[in-house]
């Protein structure tokens, strides 16, 4: 079409050129004005009639072939843009299924509990371990003071391990550094604040000299350790400067959460680093194992901010002294109070060896800053008005040894909890502390001061994520596999459901217990064995551990009570000589102490009169079937399982 009206062109030009050459030689202008208009009428219906017939069918044409294109096109658009959707879920492919390598997940700590949190994983030749935590024991562990994981399988192999890796500072974390160390040492890589915190423990055990072992990494930066290729980021939690994992290695990436939530707006304006969590789950993770904690707790965790107007408000009303309650890790909430304190124009008085030590740790790396001239030490409290003290302490959940706790029964050296005081617990009870924190609320309130708890939904809120952050973590990692972890069982039940409904495959979830080793490969996860694993009791007093039978021997004592006998005993005569000594603790009431000791007289003459003959020559044997007998006689008579301790000589 285009060249035809090239020519068309070509063809007016010429006859252009005509109407030129007849004005030249005729001369006369009106027969040029009537040429000229000639050409002029038969230029335009020249141009004009083949032009507009073609284009009208070419139009029509092209718009006939376009509707068509785009019918077929939108349908094959439809069918593209699923394939990428199947395709950018779909972890499977993203993987190297022709990887033999084989990786193994071995958790010594942290699964069916709060706390205690410890995890190997390793390949053919190295290893790494993630976290060394410590837990609280139950109230039939008298004399314990904190529980440590059993390190048995790290003595099996420790000849393997590259390093222990950090990834925040909580007690239940890194709280069992100092036991691990007095035994086995391995290099530490960390942040700055959790390695700090550890080398607090270690000064404290003595240990310094472990210092020297600190490896203190850069976010964002992977490094290699062992035959593992690590990074770490930056996640918000209730405690500055928390870490997730994630853990190259030649099977595929493992993306560890550590404890975690999702704040958009934390106090030191630092987010989850959801961009790197992205990264990886473009890449493709083969395992994802992520922090169940909150797993019942529907929507999103609120904001740590969120806190701030409540202690504003409080502060703005109280006319007396205030007196601010936390967990003593929880860096930004204290300095959310302190701010609240300096605005109100009151001195800070920080009591409590945790939180001392925690809040100036914090201040000398950085992480926080307040003018020093603002804080005060206990001694100087009454030296102020009530009106200008804040004072920030531990005790939120009851403890009797704390600081609070011996402020509101009045025992403490320098301050003592009195009316017109407004105490504000910012923390939630941990389960199995709701009776202490009931009970320290009671000894507050009749001291007279006012108390701010559950007043405010704000007053406290978690570290942990609720399930639409979980969610989020999930979504963004796309994992092929994804194993809950930390939290009560039931915590990880409702995780992997949460896990299941966000695309990953019910076979591709398992929820571990202590002690259970798990093989990762890009083409399956299984359980290979079991190794040993539980806990050992500590006496923090002392700094070392309580064996296992002594911790049993106080739980018997302490609930089923104590028979002691003293004795002797002729052998020839089968009898006791002289009367012997029978004294019982926490079985009988005291007035019933003869009746029960001539039951025992009584008892022992029957048992020696029936006696095998050949009892009498070993002591050991005798006793034993001694304890047997008066055991029985108190499970069927008083339903108890007292400790029998029989002291017998024979002549």
């Amino acid at each position: 079409m285009e060249n035809k009206e090239i020519n068309q062109e070509n063809k007016v030009e010429n006859q252009e050129k005509s109407v030129v050459n007849i004005q030249k030689e005729e001369g006369t202008e009106q027969k040029v004005s009537t040429e000229k208009r000639t050409y002029n009428k038969r230029r335009k219906t020249t141009r004009a009639k083949p032009n507009t017939a073609k284009t009208n069918n070419q139009t029509k044409k092209n718009a006939s072939d376009s509707n068509t294109n785009w019918i077929t096109d939108l349908k094959k658009a439809h069918s593209i843009n699923e394939r990428s959707h199947k395709n950018r879920l779909n972890p499977h492919n993203k993987l190297n299924l022709s990887s033999n390598t084989k990786v193994r997940i071995t958790p010594l700590g942290g699964l069916g509990e709060i706390g205690g949190n410890m995890m190997v994983i390793e390949t053919e030749n190295s290893a790494v371990i993630v976290d060394v935590g410590m837990s609280f024991p139950d109230e039939d562990m008298h004399g314990v003071d904190i529980l440590i994981p059993d390190f048995t399988y790290i003595r099996e192999i420790k000849d393997k391990i590259a390093g222990v890796l950090i990834t925040h500072g909580h007690e239940d974390h890194i709280g069992a550094m100092p036991y691990l160390f007095k035994e086995l040492q391995f290099p530490i890589y960390g942040t700055s604040l959790p390695l700090e915190m550890i080398g607090s423990k270690f000064d404290e055990h003595k240990m310094r000299e472990h210092r020297k072992l600190f490896r203190p990494i850069e976010k964002r930066i992977p490094i290699k350790i062992g035959e593992f290729e690590i990074e770490w980021i930056h996640i918000t939690h209730s405690i500055i400067d928390s870490s997730a994992l994630a853990i190259k290695t030649d099977a595929g990436t493992i993306i560890h959460t550590g404890d975690f939530k999702i704040d958009h707006t934390p106090i030191d304006g630092y987010p989850t680093d959801l961009h790197r969590l992205a990264y990886y789950g473009e890449e493709g993770v083969l395992l994802l194992m992520s922090d169940s904690t909150n797993s019942h707790s529907q929507g999103f965790t609120k904001s740590e901010k969120t806190v701030g107007p409540t202690f504003d408000r409080l502060f703005a009303s109280s006319k007396g002294r205030v007196i601010m309650s936390t967990f003593s890790s929880n860096i930004h909430r204290v300095a959310q109070a302190i701010e609240h304190g300096l605005k109100y124009g009151r001195k800070i008085c920080v009591i409590g060896r945790s939180m001392e030590k925690n809040l100036e740790l914090a201040m000398n790396l950085g992480y926080i800053k307040f003018p020093r001239d603002k804080f005060i030490e206990a001694h100087e409290v009454n030296k102020y008005n009530d009106n200008e003290v804040l004072i920030v302490t531990t005790g939120s959940q009851g403890e009797s040894m704390s600081a609070l706790y011996r402020m509101s029964i009045h025992e403490h050296r320098h301050i003592k909890i009195k009316p017109g005081d407004q105490i504000i617990l910012s923390a939630k009870a941990i389960p199995g502390n709701e009776a202490s924190v009931s009970g320290i609320i009671n000894h507050i309130l009749k001291a007279g001061a006012q108390v701010a708890y559950q007043d405010f939904s704000e007053i406290h809120v978690s570290g942990h994520a609720a399930q639409e952050e979980q969610k989020l973590m999930i979504r963004l990692v796309k994992p092929k596999f994804f194993m809950p972890v930390h939290g009560e069982y039931n915590h990880a039940v409702k995780h992997a459901k949460t896990g299941i409904d966000c695309g990953v495959l019910e076979r591709n979830t398992y929820i571990m217990s202590d002690g259970e080793q798990i093989e990762v490969t890009p083409k399956y996860l299984k359980k290979v064995r079991s190794v040993k694993t539980g806990k050992v009791y500590i006496d923090n007093q002392l700094n070392h551990k309580i064996s296992d039978d002594i911790v049993m021997d106080r739980q018997t004592m302490a609930n089923e009570g104590v028979v002691m006998i003293v004795g002797q005993v002729n052998e020839n005569d089968r009898k006791i000589e002289q009367k012997p000594r029978v004294m019982s603790f926490g079985l009988v009431p005291d007035k019933q102490d003869r009746f029960f000791a001539k039951e025992i007289e009584d008892l022992l003459d029957t048992f020696l009169k029936n006696a095998k003959d050949g009892i009498f020559k070993n002591n050991k044997i005798l006793e034993d079937e001694i304890r047997k007998v008066v055991r029985k006689h108190c499970i069927r008579k008083y339903k108890k399982y007292p400790m029998i301790v029989p002291t017998i000589f024979v002549q």
